[in-house]
């Protein structure tokens, strides 16, 4: 009889349950199999009790809870933000593929720039980036990280704003993939209702976060909001015309 088969594996605690009473893995825990890996998928997935469960439910019934709460130290009682971003980013590209769907934008340029630059080089950099826009979310998030530090500086520091950006980013990829259904299948001529959606929302989740002066939380969100939006486009549009012109 292995000696080890009544500890658990991960932290070498004795256990008697199907759970370690330590650190709550799973007692039968061997080798990696893909039954184990597609029932650890469904359990965290699908599970009413899963943490990505209760953090969606909560991100959208009362963001400022669970902002709060992750960044006072109930960190397994939610998914993870960076994760939350990565499976939410994941998500909408799968979906994007699945129906075939192409981003179509403009980027309004003076004539100054275009005197300066080869107009063939940004028609590339802007398609470029449009069809990327959300493999460069993460300037959103570090764009809306330095707005928040920026705005609502005496709250908290810069790296939990970050942890804050992640979770706000990923409920607006949430918004941009329901966007892409809307204009394929309803209205085509509707670009921006994500951006809409997500401005009011970002709003709503700094009031609920910061729960004092909601008027004055509401004016410097509107403007944290638009500046970082504006310093997103700004960062991916410059990236996307490097990438295009060193190819």
């Amino acid at each position: 009889m292995d000696p080890e088969a009544n500890n658990c594996r991960n932290c070498g605690q004795r256990t008697i349950t199907k759970y370690c009473a330590n650190c709550g893995q799973r007692s039968s825990v061997y080798k990696v199999t893909l039954k184990e890996t597609f029932e650890d998928l469904a359990d965290n997935l699908f599970s009413l009790s899963a943490p990505l469960i209760t953090t969606i439910k909560n991100l959208f019934s009362n963001p400022g809870k669970i902002l709060r709460e992750y960044l006072g130290g109930k960190r397994k009682k939610y998914y993870k933000p960076v994760s939350f971003f990565i499976l939410t980013t994941a998500i909408y590209l799968f979906l994007r593929w699945s129906i075939g769907f192409e981003i179509q934008g403009e980027i309004n340029l003076d004539q100054s720039t275009m005197d300066q630059v080869d107009p063939d080089s940004l028609t590339r950099a802007r398609d470029f980036m449009f069809q990327n826009i959300n493999s460069l979310a993460f300037f959103f998030v570090l764009s809306m990280s330095l707005m928040l530090k920026a705005f609502f500086f005496n709250k908290y520091m810069f790296t939990e704003y970050v942890a804050v950006a992640f979770y706000l980013n990923g409920v607006y990829i949430l918004f941009s993939a329901i966007n892409i259904l809307f204009i394929k299948y309803i209205n085509p001529q509707i670009q921006y209702l994500a951006i809409l959606f997500m401005g009011v929302y970002f709003i709503y989740a700094m009031i609920r976060f910061f729960r004092d002066q909601p008027f004055w939380v509401s004016i410097k969100s509107v403007l944290a909001f638009f500046l970082a939006y504006a310093g997103y486009i700004f960062l991916a549009f410059n990236l996307s015309y490097l990438i295009v012109i060193l190819k």
